[in-house]
């Protein structure tokens, strides 16, 4: 394999690493709806600040969010919303999966 497609597949890899936790697809889920603050996503998901703040620094370093900080307050949203197709893809593997299990037990 030659560099540019091993950098490449390292690339993607860090970027669903940082997706591939499900309090991390829930805050992308929420940001898809609008731009939230730290507090607001404590309060939803039910975790201390520093865990909510460890996740979206992940999903900050991936590039999946980005953050506007307005006085005492860091908002998040997402820097690319296409983000979502990859949820439609994956939710289509579990429909496919699902029915694969249901035609076993038939």
């Amino acid at each position: 394999m030659d560099v540019k497609k091993q950098a490449l597949f390292e690339a993607r890899a860090r970027v669903m690493k940082a997706m591939a936790h499900p309090t991390r697809l829930f805050i992308i889920e929420q940001l898809s709806h609008r731009e939230h603050c730290v507090w607001e996503l404590t309060d939803m998901v039910g975790a201390d600040v520093s865990t909510i703040s460890r996740h979206l620094a992940l999903l900050k370093n991936a590039s999946i969010v980005k953050d506007d900080k307005r006085g005492a307050q860091v908002f998040y949203r997402l820097r690319c919303p296409c983000v979502l197709s990859l949820f439609v893809c994956i939710e289509g593997v579990l429909k496919e999966s699902a029915k694969s299990q249901m035609a076993l037990v038939r």
